[in-house]
């Protein structure tokens, strides 16, 4: 019998990483430079492992194989096989990370056998007078976009927008992007590590070398309009499911809550998946607790019809479906 998973999280140090991941979240085997945390994930060599109950060892991908839609959903199963169709990260940003867009699906397949890369993040954590950046502020052609490219000013077109905890964007495919200094954000997205370098900042490795940019190959992905305000507008409530984001890839709920809820999924046919943002709690199915800390994330099995969440005072969980759930 199925029943909710954990897995070991997949730490990556980055150029630009830093030691929240280890100082909020506890990350055992983070570093200093630890910028990502992948804490689900099925792409091909970081396939995330489970870590308790029967199961333990098995790769997210050979779940798939063995379980097929009870585990994610008859209809994810029919659409992506045994790729697991999300993406779920931590990412500390202790520098500014690159200037950057990602493909759509249809680029993504013909250039890289890929999904594309739609994502959103929650802001975890930033700290005073944070910025990210989001898009162009006006209307901009590619042939302005390349002369700026050219002479160190493509800054000067791109829209910063101030975040603090609990802001959330959504970031669709051509939309250019990058996570500010000082930031900590959670990140759900299409599984796909498909990214387009186009400036950064002239920085250098540790063997004194600028990162590759990908200046031609992002020309024909980037949207050149001026970006819409990017945050999404929602208010919190205490114990009651709060609508975030939904898309052609993943329906994200934020739920805070500090009484004992009951989730009944009714005919959503997809797994669920919570990522702990606060707080400590426990997932009641089948009679058993699993619990789950402060930066876990959970996997339902899509088989699982209904569970308890019992929280240890204030919880803050992500609650993500795949797919756009009405």
């Amino acid at each position: 019998m199925l029943y909710p998973l954990k897995f070991q999280p997949i730490l990556k140090d980055k150029i630009w990483g830093g030691s929240k991941l280890k100082n909020i979240f506890q990350k055992s085997g983070s570093t200093d430079k630890s910028g990502e945390s992948w804490e689900l994930s099925g792409y091909a060599g970081d396939e995330s492992v489970v870590i308790n109950g029967f199961l333990a060892d098995n790769t997210l991908t050979e779940l798939i194989e063995i379980y097929m839609g009870d585990l994610v959903g008859d209809a994810i199963y029919e659409q992506y096989g045994w790729s697991f169709p999300l993406l779920f990260k931590l990412i500390d940003a202790n520098d500014n990370l690159s200037i950057q867009v990602h493909p759509g699906d249809e680029i993504a397949a013909e250039r890289h056998n890929s999904f594309g890369k739609t994502e959103m993040w929650y802001v975890v954590d930033a700290d005073a007078g944070s910025e990210l950046t989001i898009g162009f502020t006006n209307d901009c052609s590619p042939d302005e976009y390349l002369d700026a490219l050219e002479n160190d000013k493509v800054e000067s077109l791109l829209q910063k927008v101030p975040v603090t905890k609990g802001d959330v964007l959504f970031i669709p495919a051509g939309l250019v992007h990058a996570i500010g200094k000082g930031i900590v954000v959670a990140e759900i997205q299409q599984s796909s590590d498909v990214t387009y370098r186009i400036y950064d900042y002239k920085r250098v490795d540790e063997n004194g070398n600028e990162r590759d940019l990908h200046t031609d190959e992002a020309l024909d992905v980037i949207n050149f309009n001026a970006a819409v305000q990017p945050k999404i507008h929602y208010t919190n409530a205490l114990n009651k499911i709060v609508p975030l984001v939904q898309c052609d890839y993943f329906t994200t709920n934020l739920i805070c809550f500090d009484q004992a809820i009951n989730r009944t999924y009714g005919t959503i046919d997809s797994f669920k998946t919570y990522l702990c943002i606060e707080g400590n709690c426990f997932i009641e199915y089948n009679n058993e607790k699993t619990i789950v800390y402060k930066g876990d994330t959970i996997l339902i099995p899509a088989c699982i019809d209904e569970i308890g969440l019992l929280p240890e005072g204030e919880v803050t969980l992500l609650e993500v479906f795949a797919g756009n759930i009405e």
